[in-house]
């Protein structure tokens, strides 16, 4: 039985969780719930560790509320959009690509039923605040927190996209600075840490402002994560392939460990005429014996010591890919020599505006094709390119985007395939939001009419009064668009329950000759979707 103690305590403690709820820090259902919890409980401890449930953090580690998406008596199915979707010319590639527009959360499970387990590549690039994630942040959650919002938004469909994705599959996130931290402990208890393969620092404008009072943001990041690391594909992007500029770099670094390296007979070159280097302490290295260099080489093996930036093994790997070792002078503090300007395998982390496109590169890149203004931040297409090339063998590649936006991961695919003859195909899902400049919708008036300038060099009217075109062929391809359309789950008229209107040829089904085939593969797929972040 409560002491006056225990009610008045228990009082306080709910206090507090109405308040967290006025402060839109607690959804209602969930401080309901807190606050039924804490009038049952068995003692005041027990009320105190419930009342903790509503606080940010209850132990270190990363913390969100976690929502479920609203379901509903409805079931959402893809409907033919028979205006915008088109078949490319004989001639050109016979790949047939998707679009789908409305809500990538219903996209997502509607793909289940096709590509769970096929999707090689995915890449997303998410709002990252509430100005940006359209009506998404009133309509969907009561939650005023931005950054709750985003998480609890991606958390859903990245639980579906791992389900999706092939076993040696991949997905890149584009964030920003302020999210990355937050979205990448979302990714790492998604798809697990172990599975983390790299966070690339993209440098998405060279020439950033001088407004901002404190600093210039110059880079975006894209996490980068293996649904099972290991798999094919991995080692490549580790160890991607750069360019470098540089002749040669110092192998010594006084922040590293003392390390020791045998340098084997006729390995090194020297930059000094030929003698005998004493063993002995160099000061930034220590020689164990005495080295004989003769013709600009040295005879014998000799091992150096000193805080070198890599092991022996690197130091070996980097060699045998063209890198050369050589000692400029007596103090024999080794470097490693590149031919300038050629290839080298090595870790791949900073993705520079010069290679890999910049913002601005992207909203040229649309300007060309649309219009300037009309679409804010596209990627560029370089950099989606070379991010899809990270994956080695991947000229069949699947590749989705289910935060399609201008659609820049389609025009990037079909490049890639006009370029090296491949026949990766694309599924791009993207909203419908209507702004100033996409009166009609931004799939209408960007994603789709983007797709069908570059792949058909005509607009859907049938001009051809975009810039691109002038410099570029058509990309070839067909596009199959596909609208979210719902039925009730309790509709029964003719021609209007859902087994008469879902089309399973849209799903990659031949088309059932037998009624009661039709019923059951309806029953077992869109219930199961309709159920099954639910069920997770």
């Amino acid at each position: 039985m409560d002491t006056i103690h225990s009610k008045a305590t228990k009082e306080s403690l709910i206090a507090d969780i109405k308040r967290r709820q006025e402060d839109k820090i607690i959804e209602e259902s969930n401080a309901k719930l807190l606050i039924k919890l804490i009038e049952n409980a068995e003692d005041l401890n027990e009320a105190i560790n419930i009342a903790a449930l509503g606080t940010t953090y209850k132990r270190t580690g990363f913390h969100f509320d976690k929502r479920l998406e609203k379901m509903g008596s409805d079931i959402k199915y893809f409907k033919k959009n028979e205006q915008l979707s088109f078949v490319g010319e004989s001639t050109k590639s016979p790949i047939t690509h998707k679009l789908i527009i409305g809500d990538n959360y219903d996209a997502l499970q509607n793909l289940l039923i096709e590509y769970k387990g096929k999707i090689d590549v995915i890449y997303i690039d998410p709002p990252y605040g509430k100005d940006s994630m359209g009506e998404f942040a009133e309509t969907n959650y009561d939650n005023a927190i931005t950054r709750d919002n985003l998480l609890s938004m991606l958390y859903n469909r990245l639980i579906l996209a791992k389900e999706l994705m092939s076993d040696d599959g991949v997905i890149f996130c584009s964030i920003d600075d302020r999210n990355q931290a937050y979205v990448k402990c979302l990714f790492d208890e998604i798809f697990f840490e172990k599975n983390f393969i790299e966070n690339f620092i993209w440098e998405k404008n060279p020439n950033p402002t001088f407004l901002n009072k404190y600093s210039r943001s110059t880079s975006e990041y894209i996490l980068c994560y293996a649904k099972e690391k290991g798999l094919k594909g991995i080692e490549s992007l580790d160890g991607g392939v750069v360019e470098s500029s540089e002749t040669d770099a110092p192998l010594q670094n006084k922040g590293n460990p003392n390390r020791k390296i045998r340098i084997r007979s006729k390995m090194a070159s020297f930059r000094f005429a030929d003698c005998i280097i004493k063993a002995g302490d160099y000061g930034l290295v220590k020689i164990n014996e005495d080295v004989v260099i003769k013709n600009s080489t040295n005879v014998n093996d000799f091992v150096i010591e000193g805080t070198f930036r890599m092991t022996e093994e690197t130091m070996y790997e980097r060699m045998n890919n063209g890198a050369q070792l050589i000692f400029k002078s007596k103090k024999m503090a080794p470097r490693l020599s590149y031919e300038a300007n050629r290839t080298n395998t090595a870790p791949l982390k900073s993705l520079e505006s010069k290679k890999f496109g910049s913002t601005q590169i992207g909203n040229n890149n649309l300007e060309e094709i649309l219009s300037r203004g009309i679409f804010q931040y596209p990627k560029p297409v370089v950099l989606l390119k070379k991010i899809i090339k990270f994956i080695p063998d991947n000229d069949n590649a699947i590749i989705l985007d289910f935060f399609a936006g201008s659609g820049t991961t389609g025009q990037a695919v079909l490049e890639l395939n006009k370029e090296d003859g491949g026949n990766r195909q694309f599924i791009l899902c993207t909203n419908n939001e209507k702004t100033e400049t996409t009166p009609n919708g931004i799939a209408i008036d960007v994603t789709s009419k983007r797709l069908k300038r570059v792949m058909t060099g005509k607009c859907y009217d049938g001009t051809s009064d975009f810039d691109w075109i002038k410099k570029n062929e058509p990309l070839g391809g067909s596009l199959d668009v596909y609208d979210i359309a719902q039925v009730f789950n309790y509709e029964r008229g003719k021609g209007k329950s859902a087994f008469d209107v879902i089309d399973e040829t849209l799903y990659g089904k031949e088309k059932f000759t037998n009624a009661n085939d039709k019923i059951k593969w309806v029953c077992e797929n869109f219930e199961r979707t309709q159920k099954y972040l639910e069920e997770k």
